[in-house]
């Protein structure tokens, strides 16, 4: 009875490695992961990766190889409070045991800086070794001090061809699907649906199969699939229904001028249960990347949107969203900004590390002074308009022009005012 209320993508979570689909980027004979598993030590990590691609698993599977006793808290329901207790346990039973036992924290982009800060003493001692699940950047989530003693690991989308292996395996391994004659005569509705999560197209297989309670015969077909799906799905996915497809419909719509398809993909994430600090963090993005120079006031609205929702977070937050979205939707466009930093990244990638010209360097010693260190700097602001002709590029890429304008106003007059102080030097 037990197993028949446990959803299939829990009753086909894998008990060995070998047995663990997907992740081979990690996991190969050679690859960084499995060459310190197989070298009986592993270190602190995060595994970053979007839902359902296995982290909670791995974690599990990562402890059984080594066997290595596992502590597991989810950020969502644990504090300060239950990582020292787990801590404290640990070190007063260090004395029995050789190896750190793993603490995995489920979702710890949730965790506070003082909750993340209650990690850095047992992970510098190596008291345990963390292991921390995030579907968040942790250069973003993770304090620098937490990110610098742990390795990040970048977890993939499974692929087509590794979704349907589990779909097989879960229809012969599975002792409640066995029991059912299934015929996968088509696949595609299925996939799709999952985008790359296993959790979701093993829970959402299972449904389709026991929709069909007539029979003991199901053949799975993009008809029934998109049938089913359509009345279940929104029940089923209440914790971010096709997440990086909906940001991206989201972000895709303010870049295009379109409020309207801004404020409904909005409303999708906030249905979905989408985290504020996610949306209003990509507002800030796009209003830097995709408006820019056009309009510098967005960054400004858009940064002060992030602030009054992480004070406020849900439901209120999701007006501050609203009014953040329709401004920047509606607001001149320009990637002018975003274009040139990656020209010039592009640039220094192609030329190294170019000598900076002997008039821009600092002189902070007397040595310095007699090798000619800001010799024939002209300070700006001792000349008319506080301007002064003068290279600031290295000589090998003088002249070089990284602003190239777009069509609105602000950035136009940018332009101009390149044009005018420095004539025909960036043409």
């Amino acid at each position: 009875m037990q197993q028949a209320r446990t959803p299939l993508a829990e009753r086909m979570r894998p008990n060995t490695l070998d047995e663990y689909i997907g992740q081979s980027h990690l996991l190969d004979e050679n690859a960084s992961l499995r060459v310190a598993l197989n070298a009986g030590m592993i270190p602190s990590m995060i595994l970053w990766g979007p839902p359902g691609v296995g982290k909670t698993t791995l974690a599990r599977l990562l402890a059984a190889t080594l066997d290595r006793e596992i502590f597991t808290l989810s950020a969502i329901s644990s504090g300060v409070k239950d990582v020292r207790e787990i801590i404290q346990k640990v070190e007063q039973s260090s004395i029995f045991s050789q190896n750190s036992p793993i603490l995995f924290i489920d979702e710890i982009h949730r965790f506070s800086k003082s909750q993340q800060d209650s990690l850095l003493g047992a992970v510098e001692k190596g008291t345990v070794t963390l292991i921390g699940a995030t579907t968040e950047n942790p250069s973003f989530e993770v304090i620098s001090a937490l990110l610098s003693r742990c390795q990040v690991y970048v977890l993939k989308h499974h692929t087509k061809e590794e979704l349907t292996k589990l779909l097989k395996r879960a229809i012969e391994k599975d002792k409640l699907l066995s029991e059912k004659q299934i015929v996968l005569k088509e696949t595609e509705a299925l996939l799709a649906i999952s985008g790359g999560d296993a959790r979701k197209l093993l829970n959402v297989f299972e449904i389709i199969v026991n929709v069909n309670t007539n029979s003991q015969e199901v053949i799975i077909t993009n008809e029934l699939v998109q049938k089913v799906a359509q009345k279940s799905l929104a029940i089923y996915d209440k914790d971010g229904e096709q997440h990086y497809d909906i940001i991206s419909a989201f972000i895709k719509s303010i870049r295009g001028s379109d409020p309207n398809g801004a404020v409904y993909w909005l409303a999708r994430m906030i249905a979905g249960g989408e985290d504020p600090k996610f949306i209003a963090r990509r507002l800030i993005i796009l209003a830097s990347e995709d408006i820019g120079l056009a309009n510098p006031n967005a960054l400004l609205i858009a940064n002060a949107a992030f602030q009054a929702v992480e004070k406020i977070g849900w439901p209120e937050g999701r007006i501050i969203l609203s009014q953040c979205a329709i401004y920047l939707a509606t607001s001149p466009k320009g990637n002018a900004s975003y274009m040139a930093i990656n020209t010039a990244q592009s640039l220094v990638e192609k030329t190294g590390n170019l000598q900076v010209p002997l008039h821009l360097r600092n002189a902070p010693t007397k040595l310095m002074n007699e090798l000619g260190y800001g010799d024939g700097y002209k300070y700006s602001h001792n000349y008319p308009g506080n301007f002064a002709d003068q290279e600031f590029l290295p000589e090998e890429i003088k002249g070089t022009n990284f602003f190239e304008p777009g069509s609105s106003k602000k950035e136009q007059e940018t332009k101009q005012f390149i044009d005018f102080h420095w004539k025909n030097k960036y043409k």
